[in-house]
Formats: C-alpha cells, structure tokens, sequence
C-alpha cells in the first residue's frame, strides 16, 4: 500500500490498556480502515516494564502508533487533592479508586483525539459497566463532533468470540481469564472476582496483590499544610504523589487498607468490589482528623455535604459539571488552617490514629477542658443561654399540647 493511500485512512484514537477487549478493538479497527493510535493513560499505575509491554502489544497488534500519556501529577492537582480536602469515601468506604482514574483517562484521550486531529475514537467497554458512561460523557463533553466506537459493546461480544477472532488473525497469546481482575492505580487497586459476584462471600488474602508481611508496629507522622499531605516522618517530598507512593509501599506489608465495597452503579444495577488502598484511607482518615480540631462546627457539617455531592459527580463521570469547579473553590477555601501534624500507628491488617500537633488546634484549653472545667463562661451564663435555646421548643408544646396528650 502506498503512503498516500495510508494517509487517506482516518486516525482512529483507542483508549489502550492491552486487555483482551482492547486487543481485539485494534485488530478490528485496523481491518475495518482506521489508523490505529493505541493510547494508555498513566495515572499512577504502570511502571516502566509494562509501559514498554503495552508498546510492543500494541504494534504486534498492528497500530500504527502506540502512545503513553502521563497524567498522574494532572490526576493529583485537579482530582485528588480535592478527594482529600473532601474526605471523600463513597459509602463511607471506597476512596474511589478507580472511579476518579478512569474519568480523567478519558479526558486525556479526548485531548490527545483533538490534537491530533482525530474524528474517530474508541473504547473496549462492554454495554454492563460504569467505565463506558464515563468514557462517553467526557467525549460528548468536549469533543461533541467526534464519532464514538465501541466495538465489543456494539457487537455484544463473548470473550470467546474475541478470543477465536483474535487467534484467526494470528494473535495466539494466552488470553486464560485470571481468577481475579485487577486494576491498579495511585489511588488504590480494585479487587474483582468470584467472590465479589456475590453477597455473602469475602475476597480471600491470595487476591489482593499485597500480602501480610509486617512485624511489630510503626509509627508514623504525616504532616499536612493547608491540608495537602506535604511530608511523612519529616522527609519532605517533590511532589505529593511520591508521597503517597511511599506511604504505600510502607503500609501495604501490613495489608493495611483492604475492604469490600458495595454501591449503586451509573446503569442502575448494584455492584461490588473489593479493593487495597492502604495510602489513600491513610490519608483521607488522618486529614479528618486534622480538621476536626482545626475547623469550626458548620465548616465541618457543610463539607461533609458537598464533598458526598462532590465524589458521587465524580464516581457519575459528571466532573466537567461547572458545579465542581464551584464545589472544589469552598473545599480549597475550607483548608486555610488544616495545618498540623497527624500522629498514627501502622499494625498487621490495621492502623491506629494517636492524635494531632497543630498551632490552629481548636481544643485550646485557653477557654475550659470538656467535662473538667470552664474558663470563658459562667454558670449563670449557661442558665441564661439554655432558658433562650429552649424558647422555641417550649412554645410549639405549649400550642401543642392538647395533640401531644393523645398520642
């Protein structure tokens, strides 16, 4: 084939992860007349072997260009840092994990579609997941004229379907389903398997990637300045990312950081799954507890409400909503004093939260001890105070009262 004829195909951009959906995607597009760019979205969880496996995956597999988009420290800036001011666990338990990644994986392959001018994108999404809603939104969103291509969703393929067209077109690997899926990030690793198709059944310790190896205990400081984590046991780090990269190759021995999550999906259905993020509930808890002695009582009880609105839009794929932007400016404004040392202590499968040192420390003993002694007020003070905050009560039983003596 000549080289004009090449260039008249169009540039299709794959969202890559070299999986078996993605591989036949590839295969596929390139017999249908795209130019394959198989693109992977780093945020967090390659190294430099696997990124140069999924390169050679992606050329055996016939696309023309294999790219790797670094967007861990953009993932950290405009996503984490406000899943931390926020505290955010979905259901109180998943620190969304792999929710947040995939969102802004998405956005990276619409700006890698638009710089190199491409009308066509694809995913390996099936028609069941959350993943193909998130990958959707961000391409409508901001690349709305280009065309969107989802192979094994529109195909509604079996594995073995992709696996025997893949072997009919000379890629023999060994596509042997793994008796667990994994998906690994900087923000946690996600833990899918038999067990989790259930109910009742927990995921045994062989499924999660890190094992219990840590003896003893041991303790650990994060610092935290206007509540980004900015140091542990006083080492003091470039970036935030390499942060909580070492708090996690820290805790994981213990295998700190492990639970099952069950939630409402985007579909509409249920879903569970397990999970490892031994750095993140680390951080998220300890923050917490930084800012419930540094900030006032409806500073705390309004965060709470928005940073919940906060992570379900994002667990949505809705976080181009212009109402992030606005939630993530009262989440920054909120963090001016979370400053302070968080003390804790790493054990087997668990870690204690001792206390906290901050110069913005709200339990000022300059104004009374809880339950010891006051400092501020009087007693006649208190009696004054409580005949006021009972007016309003007092009156709905007086007016009340007949109706109260009913029931």
């Amino acid at each position: 084939m000549s080289n004009t004829s090449a260039k008249k195909k169009p540039i299709i951009v794959l969202a890559f992860s070299g999986g078996l959906d993605t591989s036949y995607c590839a295969v596929y597009l390139r017999q249908q007349g795209y130019r394959v760019h198989a693109v992977t979205v780093n945020t967090g969880g390659f190294n430099h072997k696997q990124i140069k496996d999924l390169e050679r995956r992606a050329k055996e597999l016939g696309a023309e260009k294999f790219e790797m988009l670094d967007e861990t420290k953009r993932f950290y800036k405009k996503c984490l840092r406000y899943l931390i001011y926020g505290n955010v666990l979905r259901n109180h338990t998943y620190p969304l994990s792999v929710s947040a990644e995939r969102v802004f994986q998405a956005l990276a392959i619409v700006q890698y579609a638009q710089d190199s001018k491409a009308e066509y994108v694809a995913h390996g999404s099936t028609g069941a997941g959350n993943d193909q809603v998130r990958f959707d939104l961000a391409f409508r969103i901001l690349s709305p004229k280009v065309k969107i291509i989802t192979p094994i969703r529109d195909q509604q393929l079996s594995r073995q379907e992709e696996v025997e067209f893949l072997k009919k077109n000379e890629i023999d690997w060994s596509w042997e389903k793994a008796k667990y899926s994994i998906n690994q990030g900087i923000w946690g690793t996600s833990v899918g398997g038999q067990e989790t198709l259930t109910s009742n059944q927990s995921l045994p310790d062989e499924a999660y990637p890190s094992q219990m190896l840590g003896i003893g205990s041991q303790n650990v400081t994060l610092a935290f300045e206007k509540g980004e984590v900015e140091s542990l046991n006083g080492k003091s780090f470039k970036h935030p990312i390499e942060l909580i990269q070492e708090l996690q190759l820290m805790a994981a021995p213990y295998a700190i950081g492990r639970d099952t999550h069950v939630g409402d999906t985007i579909v509409g259905i249920k879903g569970r799954v397990g999970f490892e993020a031994a750095a993140p509930l680390i951080i998220i808890n300890a923050h917490q507890l930084l800012e419930k002695h540094t900030l006032a009582k409806w500073q705390l009880y309004w965060k709470d409400q928005l940073a919940t609105w906060y992570g379900m839009m994002v667990h949505e794929g809705q976080f181009l909503d212009p109402v992030m932007r606005n939630i993530e400016m009262f989440l920054k404004d909120t963090q001016k004093l979370v400053s302070g040392e968080v003390h804790l202590q790493l054990h087997p499968y668990r870690y204690d939260l001792q206390g906290i040192s901050s110069p913005h420390d709200l339990m000022s003993s300059k104004f009374g001890d809880y339950g010891e002694a006051n400092k501020a007020w009087t007693g006649e003070d208190v009696k004054g105070f409580t005949n006021i905050a009972a007016n309003a009560t007092k009156i709905w039983f007086a007016v009340n009262r007949k109706e109260r003596d009913k029931s």
